[in-house]
C-alpha cells in the first residue's frame, strides 16, 4: 500500500475525488493516483495525489485533457487539488448521473465515463443508502 494512502484518503473524506463514490462500500481500497502523471512531469509529492476509484483512474490513465462534448474543444480535466468539485459537476439525484456544468466538468465526465450503465445502477443504490452525494 502507498504510504501516503491514509493522508490522501483522509483529505478526500473517503470518496473518489472524481466521481465521489464512497470508498466504504467497496471491498477493496481505492487507488492513489497522480493528478499530473509522472510520465508528464508529475511528482510523488502529496499535492499531486488524488484518491480514485479504480475505474476513474483507469479511464483517466495519463490524460490531462479531454474533449468538452458541448463545444468540441480540448480542455483540462478536473484537478481535485486546485478546483472545487461543485463548480464543475452536479449530482442529479433523479437520474443518478453526474453532470458536467463547465467545460472541464463535461470533459472529465466524458473522459472518465462516469455515467456508464453500471455506474448509474450503483449510484442509485448509494443514493438509497444515503451514501451519495
Amino acid at each position: 500500500m502507498n504510504p501516503l494512502c491514509p493522508l490522501v484518503a483522509e483529505r478526500a473524506k473517503g470518496r473518489c475525488e472524481y466521481c465521489h463514490a464512497p470508498e466504504e462500500i467497496f471491498n477493496f481500497a481505492f487507488e492513489v493516483e497522480h493528478l499530473l502523471p509522472v510520465s508528464r512531469g508529475g511528482t510523488d509529492q502529496p499535492d499531486n495525489f488524488a484518491l480514485s476509484r479504480n475505474a476513474c483512474n483507469r479511464y483517466k490513465s495519463d490524460f490531462t485533457t479531454g474533449i468538452d462534448p458541448e463545444t468540441g474543444q480540448e480542455v483540462g480535466l478536473f484537478r481535485p487539488r486546485n478546483e472545487i468539485w461543485s463548480e464543475h459537476f452536479q449530482a442529479t439525484i433523479e437520474t443518478a448521473e453526474i453532470v458536467g456544468i463547465s467545460p472541464t466538468g463535461r470533459a472529465t465526465v466524458a473522459r472518465l465515463q462516469m455515467n456508464r450503465p453500471r455506474q448509474i445502477i450503483a449510484r442509485r443504490r448509494w443514493i438509497l443508502l444515503k451514501l451519495f452525494p
